[in-house]
């Protein structure tokens, strides 16, 4: 296993800007590895109250420091990335920081595969701590596509910044795999399982499931019995109905919550064009292209598929951006197991913070729920760190929502020294 840490194996991702990284370490966490996203630390490492801020505003001046307080990313940016000795100054306050914080996480994870995304993993000496090298490939007119359409560069700027990186075949040179993501999301799949079926130790790939007991809908109120009317003169009365006995209800109901995968791609679909009686309508491809940055949960009770919840975390902060319930009763059921499972998962993969984001409707109807389950209505300003806010505005969906929010630990992984 691991080098440098016991019962682990760590994968080093890298790739040069629009490769396609992020999409490659979400694969690997579908497929149970715990994902770190080194380059979300180094931001966190500067942000205000974290142990770089003071460091980084003492050596590039209070006038990278924005109106709200905090180092502004593009004015720092434009110092560093035209500098390359101030650039060095950064890097030397940065990395050892985000250093730091990945084996913190790494020795805290309960999984044994670890993935650490980083840009420069080869150049900033993270490279040391992994077990195997994997380079995440594209050719430059992909790049600059994705950099066009998904990031709203300019062509010019999109060059610029491809061009600003080392030649990508350095990084090849040095991987033990290499995944070409220059076509579909299954095409890169289809590599990204196989490169995984090889890892040490690793088992055949099975559907993760679990079964909840939640409690059972409670009976409405029984009738009173039909009381026998008092007859006409001269005939008897009529005896009074006696009640038919009616079984115990039971306590509990199991539900079933299943991760998806690709493969549940079209009843996914399906589910919420029926859930949202048909003003939402994707494809399947729309919905294969959104496990590119997230997961989703199956909500089953004896076998029918009541609820769907798509979530992500990303900075430690996990994010529940859609869930839908299609059913005539049970909701606070299907509620229940779903958040059992999104905060146990949470708690493994090390989360400060748990947002959800509901329809202000769907929230109205189950907001006694909500509120037995520890979450609280927010606005993203009331927040109290900046990568929980970065993580409420980056994730909250088109359109009117309500902003739920949990605190799930109270230590942090960037404090300050």
């Amino acid at each position: 296993m691991s080098r440098v840490f016991p019962d682990k194996y760590v994968i080093g991702l890298t790739g040069n800007i629009a490769t396609g990284k992020s999409v490659v370490r979400k694969m690997l966490e579908h497929l149970g590895a715990y994902g770190i996203d080194a380059d979300r630390l180094a931001h966190r490492a500067i942000a205000r109250g974290a142990p770089g801020y003071r460091p980084v505003v003492e050596t590039f001046g209070r006038w990278i420091v924005g109106p709200d307080g905090e180092i502004d990313r593009r004015k720092l940016g434009r110092i560093v990335f035209s500098d390359p000795e101030a650039l060095a100054h950064l890097e030397a306050i940065v990395h050892p920081l985000v250093e730091q914080a990945i084996r913190y996480l790494v020795r805290n994870a309960p999984h044994k595969v670890v993935v650490i995304e980083a840009i420069k993993l080869l150049e900033s000496g993270l490279h040391k701590m992994c077990d195997a090298i994997w380079v995440v490939d594209a050719p430059p007119e992909v790049q600059l596509e994705r950099l066009v359409k998904q990031r709203g560069l300019s062509a010019e700027e999109a060059r610029q910044r491809i061009m600003a990186q080392p030649p990508q075949a350095l990084k090849r040179a040095r991987a033990d795999v290499i995944i070409d993501n220059s076509r579909t999301y299954e095409y890169t799949w289809r590599q990204v399982v196989d490169a995984w079926m090889k890892l040490p130790g690793v088992a055949p790939l099975r559907p993760r499931r679990r079964t909840v007991s939640v409690p059972a809908e409670q009976p409405q109120k029984a009738k009173r019995p039909r009381q026998a009317r008092p007859a006409p003169r001269g005939r008897a009365a009529a005896p009074a109905a006696t009640p038919r006995p009616r079984p115990a209800p039971p306590t509990t109901v199991q539900v079933e919550v299943e991760r998806a995968t690709p493969k549940h791609a079209p009843e996914i679909a399906d589910f919420i064009a029926r859930a949202t009686r048909g003003k939402v309508r994707p494809g399947r491809a729309d919905i294969i292209a959104r496990f590119g940055d997230r997961a989703y949960l199956l909500i089953r009770r004896d076998g029918e598929l009541i609820g769907l919840v798509g979530w992500q975390v990303e900075n430690l902060v996990t994010r529940v951006n859609e869930f839908y319930i299609h059913t005539p009763h049970g909701a606070e059921q299907a509620i229940q197991a779903a958040m059992d499972e999104v905060l146990e998962r949470s708690r493994e993969l090390q989360c400060e913070a748990a947002l959800v984001f509901l329809h202000p409707k769907f929230y109205s109807r189950t907001r006694d729920q909500w509120q037995r389950l520890g979450f609280e209505e927010r606005a993203i300003e009331t927040l109290t760190v900046p990568a929980w806010q970065e993580a409420a505005r980056e994730s909250r969906p088109p359109g009117k929502t309500v902003l739920l929010f949990k605190q799930l630990r109270t230590d942090r992984v960037l404090q300050p020294l």
